[in-house]
C-alpha cells in the first residue's frame, strides 16, 4: 500500500516533486510516532555514531559554543592542530574558509571545520585586544576525544573519575584511571555519570567487567529477533579491589549507558547510587545499511536493556502505544542479591537522593547568555596568574557593570506566572482601577526585588565566574577540581 501511494503522488501529483527531499520527508513522517532512537540518517548525519565507535573524529580539535550569537572557541582540545597553532578559549570566529560564521548554525559551523585528515581549513579569528581578523591554517588531523575529562584524589582515600560518554576510548581510559587512583591508595572510588547521555553498550560491558566479579550476569537484551536475545556476563577479574568502595553519580541527564553501569551495580550491591533519578532510555539500536553505498541507512531499536534483577530501564511512553501490541507487564518493584527492594518502572532511582539547589534567576540568566565566560575571557587579560583573581577586590563590582550593560531579562519566581494573569485579567475588565493599582503594585514590588538579586546572589556568581576564570587560565582540570569543591552531591 505504501508503495502504491508513493508512486501515486510522484507521478500523478499537480506539481513535479523533489524526488530525494519527497522521500526523506515520508520516511521522518514513517518514523515520528515510533520511539525517538529510530532515525533514517544520510552520511552527514552519521558523524556522532562515528565518534562513538572510532573515538576520533577528523579535525582541528575545537569546543564550540555560541556566546552572545557569536561563534566562540569554548577550548581548544589539548595537542590539536587548533591547540598547536595557538587557537585559544575566547576567540571569535568570523569566518570558516571565507564563509561568515554567523550565517550558520553550531551544527553547520562544526561540520565545515571537521574534515578528512590532512586537509586545510582556514579560521578568520577576532581576538579580545587585536582589531584585525587573524587567520590561522590549520592542517585537519585524527582528533581523539577524551571519555575521562577528569580523574584524581579528592582527600587521602577517595577518588573520583568523570566519565562523560561511552565511545570506543571509554574502557582503556577508566581502567588506566582506576589503576592510577589505587596506586595513590583509594580506598573509594566515585565515578560520575551525571550528564553522560550514554554511547556504545560494549563500552559499557568493559567497564562492567572492571567491577564486577567474575561470572555474573550484566544485563540481557530481549528482542523480537533471534540475535537481539543475549546474556552479558563478567568474564575477568574485577580491577577494583574488593574492599574498596564504590559510589555512582547520576541525575536525570544521565541515560543508557550510564544507567546500564548504574542498575547493574545496584543489583549486584556492588556499590551505592547517588543523586537523582536518570533519564530511562533502556533501547537497544541496531543500523542497517539502506543502499550499499554506506550514505544512507536506518538505526532501529531492535531489543531492551534488562539489568541483572530484571528491571527494564526505558521508561513508559516513548512511543504511541496504539501501534504497538504489548506481550508483557512489567512489575514495579525487585530485590537485588543483597535483598534490598529497588523501584522499576524505567530510570535508576538511587540509594541515596541528593536534589541539586535550584539555579538563581539571575545567576541562570548570566548563564544563559554567556555572561561569566564573556567577562572571564576579557578579564583575564589584566592578570599574571589566575590566583591575582582571587584577591582582586573589584572583580564583582566590574561584573555588575558588566552585567548592567546587557540589560538582562530577569525572571524571578512568580514573574511570569504574574504577568500572564495581568494580561488575562485586564483584557476582561481593562477599567477598573483597584484591579490597575493592585497590578501596579505588585510591579513595583517585582522591579524592587530585581534591584536586590545581585546582592543576594553576588557569592554564587563570584563562584561561578572564577571557576570559568579557573578554566581559561589554568585548563579543564583545574575547573573541575574548582568545581568538586561546591558540589552538593
Amino acid at each position: 500500500m505504501i508503495n502504491e501511494v508513493y508512486k501515486s503522488l510522484i507521478t500523478r501529483y499537480a506539481d513535479r516533486l523533489d524526488t530525494e527531499k519527497f522521500t526523506k520527508t515520508v520516511i521522518n513522517n514513517i518514523l515520528d510516532d515510533l520511539d525517538p532512537y529510530t532515525v533514517y540518517m544520510e552520511e552527514d548525519e552519521k558523524e556522532g555514531l562515528d565518534l562513538l565507535t572510532r573515538g576520533k573524529y577528523g579535525g582541528v580539535g575545537i569546543n564550540l559554543g555560541e556566546r552572545d550569537k557569536k561563534l566562540t572557541v569554548i577550548s581548544p582540545i589539548d595537542d590539536s592542530p587548533a591547540q598547536r597553532k595557538g587557537i585559544i578559549a575566547g576567540d571569535i570566529i568570523v569566518k570558516i574558509d571565507g564563509l561568515l560564521s554567523k550565517e550558520m548554525s553550531l551544527d553547520d559551523a562544526a561540520s565545515h571545520i571537521r574534515g578528512p585528515k590532512g586537509t586545510d581549513v582556514t579560521l578568520s579569528i577576532k581576538r579580545f585586544g587585536n582589531e584585525q581578523l587573524i587567520d590561522f591554517v590549520l592542517t585537519r588531523d585524527d582528533v581523539t576525544v577524551k571519555d575521562v575529562t577528569y580523574a584524581g584524589m579528592l582527600d587521602n582515600e577517595t577518588g573520583y573519575i568523570r566519565l562523560t560518554r561511552f565511545s570506543k576510548n571509554s574502557g582503556p581510559e577508566l581502567r588506566s584511571s582506576i589503576l592510577n587512583l589505587q596506586r595513590d591508595n583509594a580506598r573509594r572510588i566515585i565515578i560520575d555519570l551525571r550528564d553522560n547521555p550514554g554511547g556504545l553498550l560494549q563500552s559499557a560491558i568493559e567497564i562492567l567487567d572492571m567491577l564486577i566479579p567474575k561470572g555474573e550476569l550484566l544485563l540481557s537484551t530481549k528482542g523480537r529477533l533471534p540475535e537481539a536475545n543475549k546474556r552479558y556476563t563478567a568474564r575477568k577479574k574485577p580491577i577494583i579491589e574488593d574492599d574498596v568502595k564504590i559510589a555512582i553519580l547520576i541525575n536525570e541527564g544521565s541515560a543508557s549507558a550510564s544507567e546500564i553501569i548504574a542498575g547493574t551495580v545496584q543489583d549486584l550491591d556492588r556499590g551505592v547510587i547517588v543523586g537523582t533519578s536518570s533519564f530511562g532510555k533502556g533501547l537497544v539500536q541496531s543500523v542497517y545499511g539502506l543502499d550499499g553505498s554506506g550514505k544512507r541507512s536506518l538505526k532501529v531499536t531492535t531489543a531492551k536493556y534488562y539489568i541483572p534483577s530484571g528491571r527494564l530501564i526505558q521508561k513508559p511512553g516513548y512511543i504511541n502505544d496504539e501501534l504497538v501490541v504489548r506481550e508483557d507487564k512489567e512489575d514495579s518493584l525487585f530485590v537485588t542479591v543483597g535483598g534490598r527492594t529497588v523501584k522499576g518502572g524505567g530510570g535508576i532511582t538511587p540509594d541515596y537522593e541528593v536534589v541539586m539547589p535550584k539555579s538563581k534567576p539571575l545567576l541562570l540568566e548570566c548563564w544563559r547568555k554567556g555572561l561569566f565566560f564573556s567577562f572571564a575571557q576579557e578579564r583575564q587579560h589584566t592578570y599574571d596568574i589566575y590566583e591575582d583573581a582571587l584577591i582582586d577586590l573589584d572583580l564583582m563590582t566590574d561584573f555588575k557593570v558588566f552585567i548592567d550593560d546587557h540589560e538582562l531579562d530577569v525572571i524571578t519566581d512568580g514573574e511570569k506566572q504574574f504577568r500572564e494573569a495581568r494580561t488575562k485579567i485586564t483584557a476582561l475588565d481593562s477599567t477598573n482601577m483597584d484591579l490597575t493599582h493592585a497590578f501596579d503594585f505588585v510591579e513595583t514590588f517585582i522591579i524592587d526585588r530585581e534591584a536586590t538579586l545581585f546582592d543576594e546572589e553576588k557569592d554564587d556568581l563570584r563562584r561561578r565566574l572564577l571557576l570559568e576564570l579557573v578554566g581559561i587560565m589554568k585548563g579543564t582540570d583545574f575547573r573541575v577540581e574548582e568545581s568538586i569543591k561546591d558540589d552538593p552531591v
